[in-house]
């Protein structure tokens, strides 16, 4: 077994939180994407060896562990051991029984995997975060296609509409790509379509780029650059008014936080994590970081919160 400590990581000074690998690689080869080529196929890290690393960070003092993988819910498929198949909502499962453990999260999902059962898991372990990244990357069906990501926008929708049928409060967020080889009006107004219909809490959004060593590279593209700007532009529009609405349905209710030190928004402020995974800015000392406070939020932006600190 390799040394644990060379498994997970932490950012900054934030040692209540770590980052821990549950497998490296991807076997779906996105047409864009250069990470198969670069990292390899698919490969999980035992089960019993990350369940020990989890168990030595919290016994360290974290609270809060973020699972990664290029494609999380293919976790297990290469794995066999002592003859029990272990796949990644069994893995999470077990992660969430360990004690001391306050918050779970993971990224990413590729929807063609996401699973009924990793929906279950998650609605019933209160540690597991109510918050799911899960990639759509395009609208239209046949941008999909010509993206390899093996889905369709359907098969998208039942899945979303799934998660929010059992965890209505579940926060999903999504990455979308403008101006993929191939793409017409006609397709990136489906984007806009299924955006406006599903609500994502949040979006990241990017301009195709060609990456040299992927499939989509050598693929025809006519678009103009200043045409992708346009559309780019119309889906910010459209997904900001959303965000802003889907934080203002917060105002006034109180959230449980964890502090994660001085604000990068606001000056002289301090800024906590909800389980959402939205960040809200609040009047407080510096001593609060690590811990878990109650806010009322009093004010909502496109990307952030506004609260207020509770009375003890």
């Amino acid at each position: 077994m390799d040394s644990l400590e060379n498994l997970y990581w932490f950012k900054k000074d934030l040692k209540f939180k770590a980052y821990l690998p549950v497998m490296i690689g991807c076997n779906n080869f996105c047409s864009y994407c250069i990470v198969p080529y670069v990292r390899g196929r698919e490969r999980s890290i035992s089960h019993g060896q990350i369940i020990s690393a989890v168990e030595e960070l919290v016994g360290g003092g974290v609270i809060e562990v973020m699972l990664l993988g290029q494609n999380v819910n293919s976790y297990g498929k290469d794995l066999v051991e002592s003859t029990k198949f272990y796949n990644f909502a069994c893995l999470l499962n077990d992660i969430a029984g360990i004690k001391g453990l306050k918050r779970i999260r993971f990224m990413t999902s590729h929807p063609k995997d996401f699973s009924k059962d990793l929906v279950r898991v998650i609605k019933e372990n209160k540690n597991i975060m109510k918050h799911i990244h899960l990639p759509l990357q395009a609208g239209s069906n046949k941008v999909l296609k010509l993206m390899n990501r093996k889905y369709t926008r359907e098969i998208f929708t039942e899945k979303y509409t799934y998660i929010k049928s059992i965890m209505p409060d579940c926060a999903i967020t999504t990455d979308i790509i403008v101006g993929f080889p191939g793409e017409e009006e006609k397709d990136f107004y489906q984007t806009l379509e299924i955006v406006k219909c599903l609500r994502f809490h949040r979006a990241f959004t990017f301009i195709y780029s060609k990456r040299p060593g992927t499939k989509a590279f050598n693929l025809d593209d006519v678009v103009s650059k200043e045409e992708k700007k346009g559309w780019f532009r119309k889906l910010l529009e459209l997904q900001n008014e959303i965000s802003l609405e889907e934080n203002s349905k917060m105002i006034g209710k109180n959230f449980e936080v964890l502090v994660e030190g001085p604000s990068t928004k606001i000056k002289n402020q301090i800024e906590g994590r909800l389980e959402n995974n939205t960040i809200v800015n609040f009047n407080g000392e510096k001593n609060l970081m690590g811990k878990f406070i109650t806010l009322k939020i009093t004010d909502a932006k496109t990307f952030y919160l506004i609260g207020k600190m509770n009375k003890v």
